[in-house]
């Protein structure tokens, strides 16, 4: 395991106290779980950003999707809990 310096002004420094305090933590946990959060957090945009070029790239290549209106029929069938038909892509231009 590595250390890691951060420098916090006075007020942060208070404020990160009294969270901590709070939360039922030590400052160092606190701080460490709040990095862990936002790195995992960017780890997931990261994610959605590469699904989403994926799916664009698709789109652009086949002209192919479902109409908001066709999604949004099916899902509020399913969560009615009627059958419904899957809707299915279709060329859009």
């Amino acid at each position: 395991m590595s250390t890691t310096t951060i420098r916090l002004d006075d007020d942060l420094k208070q404020r990160l106290g009294e969270a901590a305090a709070r939360a039922g933590k030590t400052a160092h946990a606190f701080i460490r779980d709040a990095i862990a959060e936002s790195v995992e957090q960017a780890e997931f945009d990261a994610e959605m950003d590469r699904i989403c070029e994926e799916r664009w790239a698709e789109f652009l290549k086949t002209g192919e999707a479902i109409p908001w209106d066709d999604v949004k029929a099916y899902m509020k069938a399913t969560a009615a809990g009627e059958q419904a038909e899957r809707p299915v892509p279709r060329k859009v231009f």
